[in-house]
C-alpha cells in the first residue's frame, strides 16, 4: 500500500483529485487537506457551476449553517441566505483553505489503477493535460444534465432547460413543463415580470414537495387566471411559433415565443460506467461502501447526489457535505 501522507512536489502529481468542485468537491478537498494528503480539484466549468447556473435571485430552502463545510461559519443576515450570498461564502471557503481548483478542466478519461491514476483532461480551448492521483474523488452532482423529453423541437433555440432572469420574456408567450420547485418559482417569476405563462405538468397538480411558501403563490395564480395551467397533460411537440399539448380533452395548440423545459436532472452514469462503476436496481445506484464511500473500483471514492443515483431527492448539500469526512477518514486508515 502506497504511503497516502507522501507529498509529491511535481504540480500534477498528487494524493487526492476531486472531480467536481462544487460544496461537496470542495468538503472533500478541505477534509483531504486536513488529513495531511495533498489535494486538488478539477471542474468542467467554474467553483460552484450549478450554483452559479440556479436562478439568479434563488433562495435557499435551507438555513445558513446546514450549508457550511470546512468548519467556516456562512453568515448571512437572512433565515434562508440566496444564490449570491452561497456563491461568496464558497468562494471565500476555497481562498481561506487555499484549494487549488482548477476550473474548466473537463475530465476526458481516468487510466491506470488505485494508488498510481492518469487523469486527462481537456481546457476550454481543447488542449489536453492529464493528472496523477493516487485517488480520485468523484463528485459532478447531476444538475448539469437535464432529462431530455425526446419530442419534435425541442432542439430549437427558444427551449431551455435552465432558468435564470424574467427580463427578457417581458410580454412573451412562455411554456413552463414542470410541476416541481424550479417551475413553480420560475412560472411565478416570469409571471410577476410581465411574461405571459402556461404551466404544463404532466401530474395532477403542483408537487407536495414543492416549498411550503411557493406551493400556495402559485396554486393562488393559477386560481386566479394569472397563471394558466395544464396538469395530466404532455407538450408532444414545440415548433417556431406553438406548442401542441395532449391533453386530457385532446390535443391543443398555443402561440408561443418561449419554453422553460424544467423536467429534472440526471447524474453522469455514462461517466461512472467508463471508470467501471457497477449499479444496483432500476434507481442505478452505484456499488460503493457506505462506510468509506469506495466505489466497486479500488481508490475511486463517490460523494454528494451520485451515491444515491437517479433518486437525486435524497442527496443534498446539507448531508453530502459530510461526504468528505468518511472519505478523508478512510483514507487515512490506509
Amino acid at each position: 500500500m502506497n504511503n497516502l501522507t507522501a507529498s509529491d512536489d511535481r504540480k500534477n502529481s498528487i494524493d487526492v483529485l476531486v472531480i467536481g468542485a462544487g460544496p461537496t468537491g470542495l468538503a472533500c478537498a478541505i477534509e483531504a487537506k486536513k488529513a495531511g494528503l495533498t489535494a486538488a480539484l478539477v471542474d468542467k466549468g467554474c467553483i460552484c457551476n450549478s450554483l452559479f447556473h440556479y436562478p439568479a435571485h434563488m433562495t435557499f430552502f435551507t438555513t445558513p449553517e446546514l450549508l457550511e463545510i470546512g468548519g467556516i461559519p456562512f453568515p448571512s443576515p437572512n433565515p434562508k441566505p440566496t444564490r449570491n450570498e452561497a456563491l461568496q461564502y464558497y468562494r471565500l471557503v476555497a481562498a481561506y483553505y487555499h484549494l487549488d481548483v482548477r476550473q474548466y478542466q473537463r475530465v476526458e478519461k481516468i487510466t491506470g489503477s488505485d494508488g498510481d491514476f492518469t487523469v486527462h483532461t481537456l481546457d476550454r480551448f481543447s488542449r489536453p493535460e492529464s493528472l496523477h492521483a493516487r485517488k480520485i474523488v468523484v463528485s459532478t452532482g447531476y444538475y448539469d444534465l437535464p432529462n431530455i423529453m425526446g419530442i419534435p423541437g425541442e432542439n430549437l433555440s427558444k427551449v431551455h432547460h435552465y432558468y435564470n432572469d424574467p427580463h427578457p420574456f417581458f410580454q412573451m408567450d412562455v411554456v413552463v413543463i414542470g410541476g416541481k420547485n424550479s417551475a413553480a418559482i420560475a412560472a411565478l417569476d416570469l409571471w410577476r415580470s410581465g411574461a405571459r405563462v402556461t404551466l404544463v405538468h404532466r401530474g395532477e397538480g403542483i408537487h407536495s414537495h414543492v416549498k411550503y411558501w411557493i406551493k400556495p403563490d402559485i396554486e393562488n395564480r393559477i386560481k386566479n387566471g394569472e397563471v394558466k395551467a395544464y396538469f395530466l397533460t404532455k407538450v408532444v411537440e414545440i415548433s417556431t411559433d406553438t406548442v401542441t399539448l395532449e391533453t386530457p380533452q385532446g390535443r391543443e395548440v398555443l402561440k408561443n415565443d418561449f419554453v422553460f423545459a424544467l423536467t429534472g436532472y440526471h447524474p453522469d452514469f455514462s461517466f461512472l460506467e467508463s471508470l467501471g462503476v457497477r449499479f444496483n436496481g432500476a434507481d442505478r445506484t452505484p456499488v460503493y461502501d457506505p462506510e468509506t464511500l469506495e466505489s466497486n473500483v479500488p481508490g475511486i471514492y463517490l460523494a454528494g447526489v451520485i451515491v444515491a443515483g437517479a433518486r437525486t431527492n435524497e442527496i443534498f448539500i446539507e448531508n453530502g457535505r459530510f461526504h468528505g469526512r468518511l472519505i478523508a477518514r478512510a483514507l487515512s486508515s490506509k
